[in-house]
């Protein structure tokens, strides 16, 4: 069982910057793939980033590519979400998820849990 809590976001202009952290419950944090998602009002919720066990491997959505860096500190049960260069189209509320398996995943249907989600509103 892995409980997950995200924080970071808030309100920012276009063009700036906000980290999300998603602090995990649980010592076996380490062994579960990481995936950022986000689903805008009115939209279905939409992969975002993903990073392996070890932080070694990622993988982003093309929207988000090159402004966004996902990583993660196991010893601090933590994974982030470095965004820059922000777009108004990247409001949405952001959920982190944990994955009980080898290989992280696109998809939001392979994830076992999720936190209640941090809100980022980009102004134009």
């Amino acid at each position: 069982q892995v409980q997950l809590v995200e924080s970071g976001g808030g309100l920012v202009q276009a063009g700036g910057s906000l980290r999300l952290s998603c602090a995990a419950s649980g010592r076996t944090f380490s062994s579960y793939p990481m995936g950022w998602f986000r689903q805008a009002p009115g939209k279905e919720r939409e992969f975002v980033a993903a990073i392996s066990r070890s932080g070694e491997g990622t993988f982003y959505t093309g929207s988000v590519k090159g402004r966004f860096t996902i990583s993660r500190d196991n010893a601090k049960n933590t994974v982030y979400l470095q965004m820059n260069s922000l777009k108004p189209e990247d409001t949405a509320v952001y959920y982190c998820a944990a994955r009980s398996g080898s290989y992280y995943s696109i998809n939001s249907a392979d994830y076992d849990y999720w936190g209640q989600g941090t809100q980022v509103t980009v102004s134009s």
